[in-house]
């Protein structure tokens, strides 16, 4: 896995030239220390056989020497002392030649000193031994001590001669073996340098051929990319631009060209072509950008117009932001998007906030109306019909009493409603600020609203310790009064209420109710009651306003009160779920946000 790792790594190939370029050099200065040694084991063996050669050279010099003499002392001739003569000069020649050869050689130049003594002693000795035939003393016992002494003179420069050259020969064996050596290895050791490069080489020609093919797929897949980018800026409406500070030149996407209401390529890319279609209003803006962009080398988000020739007015927003390549090379790179849609939509938006809040007004002044100018004539309503009540009483008849009461409870319908209907319009979260709230106070509040009819239906009400919570607190008081007052109201007529109100902490996850929630942990408080319950498919429906379940002259209400729970608790962000089941009872969950 390491090997094929490496072999894919992206620095074998430079690794593996390096290599082989460095292999190459170490092979040449090998081959060339190699070849330089064997040149040389060449040159020392012939160095050798000179030396063998002048040594015996030296021999044979005064053999003929020595020869000549006898030839002169036996026929008188002088012919014979031309070897003699021409022999000296020979042997000196020979032994300045040894004298350089054996220059490197400190036992050799010892011998040739002791060589040279012995040579020297061995011509004046034929010197001396011809002078004695010159003048015919050859018959002097002095003569033949002379040529006695020659005899031992030239067989102790044999023995030299002999001792020298078998320092030669022994040098001359080692260094064949040397030379042997070298001729056998050297080749050798190339061939497989040699093998060895050509290896690294394949291996370096196998990563180039695959890398090629790699890079084949990427340029495909490239073009695959940049086709699809030309595509995506199509779609999204965007254009994209490069800056080259360095030299100050552009380069525009194709599809920057389109969103200028022109084909691509078809002017020049300059900062002054392009401002040719910006809008007249919005030139000194965008200049004073580009300047400021070609100073700091950063161009913030800014959104200006360009006119198309065909008269179109389009919205763009351009942004721009400096990168260094790895060149050293610093560009600013830029997209710049088509918003005319978002300004239109964001033009849309603002005309309904404005009706929105013109509803608004309209509403708050229907409240106004509601909670003045409608209950005033159904005050007075109530007012006549309570003195009709009392003065006319008697006169009536029976149906003019039924008429007379269904007037007054038709009238105390329609405060009640107009109530409830400030009610549920009063219950905005825009105008409240959540704040820590003691939740077990406003549980008690709400109770203590109730009081009368609690005590009224004997109902009894169990609670528990409720924490600390973020909420608007007169809208929680409202939320528990409203359920509270809503199990006392749906009592069942052949038991005493039981309200019981419990408490505990879920995470969002762990419910499967809040598949939508937006925070992770979320208060839950559970208010269950033994009223008459209700059908669990009407579950969604008792939270519309003005749903009614029961017919009004068995259960008084307007069908707001749940309306205005929901409300209450979409404001604090939470959720409410109802589960009922006929004769048996309610249960209300109220999930609140742990913020």
């Amino acid at each position: 896995m390491i090997i094929k790792r490496i072999y894919k790594s992206s620095w074998f190939v430079k690794v593996v030239f390096v290599v082989s370029l460095f292999a190459i050099i170490f092979i040449a200065g090998l081959g060339y220390k190699h070849i330089t040694n064997l040149s040389k084991s060449t040159e020392m063996v012939i160095h050798t056989y000179k030396v063998n050669v002048e040594l015996e050279q030296i021999l044979s010099y005064l053999k003929d020497s020595e020869t000549g003499q006898r030839g002169y002392i036996i026929t008188q001739d002088s012919l014979y002392l031309k070897p003699f003569i021409e022999g000296r000069k020979k042997v000196n020649n020979s032994f300045a030649e040894l004298k350089y050869l054996t220059s490197d050689n400190p036992e050799q130049q010892k011998n040739l000193k002791e060589l040279s003594s012995l040579i020297d002693k061995r011509l004046d000795n034929l010197e001396i031994a011809s002078n004695y035939a010159a003048n015919d003393q050859t018959d002097l016992t002095r003569f033949k001590d002379v040529f006695q002494e020659g005899k031992n003179y030239m067989g102790a420069i044999r023995n030299k001669l002999n001792y020298m050259i078998s320092i030669e020969n022994d040098l001359l064996k080692k260094r064949k073996e040397e030379y042997v050596s070298d001729a056998r290895f050297t080749p050798v050791f190339l061939y497989s340098l040699i093998l060895l490069t050509l290896v690294l080489m394949y291996a370096a020609y196998a990563k180039i051929n695959s890398n090629l093919e790699k890079l084949k797929k990427s340029n495909q897949q490239l073009e695959i990319f940049k086709e699809s980018t030309n595509q995506s800026e199509i779609i999204n409406k965007h254009g994209s631009w490069r800056w080259n500070v360095e030299e100050d030149s552009f380069y525009f996407s194709d599809n920057l060209f389109r969103l200028l209401g022109e084909e691509p390529g078809s002017f020049a890319q300059t900062i002054e072509n392009f401002m040719k279609f910006v809008h007249p209003e919005d030139v000194e803006k965008l200049s004073s950008q580009v300047d400021e962009m070609k100073e700091n080398k950063d161009l913030p988000f800014i959104v200006y117009r360009v006119i198309h020739k065909s008269g179109d007015t389009r919205y763009l927003k351009a942004y721009g932001k400096s990168t260094v390549n790895s060149e050293g090379i610093t560009q600013l790179l830029g997209t710049t998007t088509d918003i005319t849609d978002e300004i239109d939509h964001y033009n849309t938006l603002e005309k309904r906030n404005q009706e929105l809040e013109l509803n608004n007004k309209e509403l708050q002044a229907f409240n106004y109306v509601a909670s003045h100018d409608l209950q005033e004539p159904l005050r007075k309503i109530q007012t006549f019909l309570s003195r009709l009540e009392d003065r006319e009483q008697d006169n009536f008849s029976e149906s003019g009493k039924k008429y007379v009461e269904r007037i007054n409870n038709a009238a105390s319908r329609m405060r009640l409603l107009i109530d409830d209907l400030l009610q549920y319009s009063r219950t905005n979260k825009s105008d409240e600020i959540l704040k820590n709230s003691d939740i077990n106070k406003l549980l008690e509040d709400a109770q203590q609203d109730l009081a009368e009819v609690i005590v009224a239906k004997n109902a009894t009400i169990t609670t528990v310790k409720i924490p600390e919570m973020k909420v608007i607190p007169f809208q929680i008081q409202q939320l528990f009064g409203n359920l509270i007052g809503n199990s006392l109201k749906y009592s069942a007529k052949d038991r005493n209420p039981i309200i019981a109100i419990s408490y505990d902490k879920v995470e969002a996850s762990d419910d499967q109710q809040l598949s939508k929630a937006l925070y992770d942990e979320y208060h839950r408080i559970t208010i269950s009651d033994n009223g008459i319950g209700f059908e669990q498919e009407y579950a969604e429906k008792i939270f519309t306003l003005f749903n009614r379940l029961h017919n009004k002259d068995e259960y008084s209400g307007t069908g707001i009160g749940l309306s205005i729970c929901k409300k209450i608790v979409d404001n604090h962000s939470g959720f409410i779920f109802a589960k009922g089941e006929p004769n048996i009872g309610a249960v209300f969950s109220i999930y609140l946000p742990l913020v």
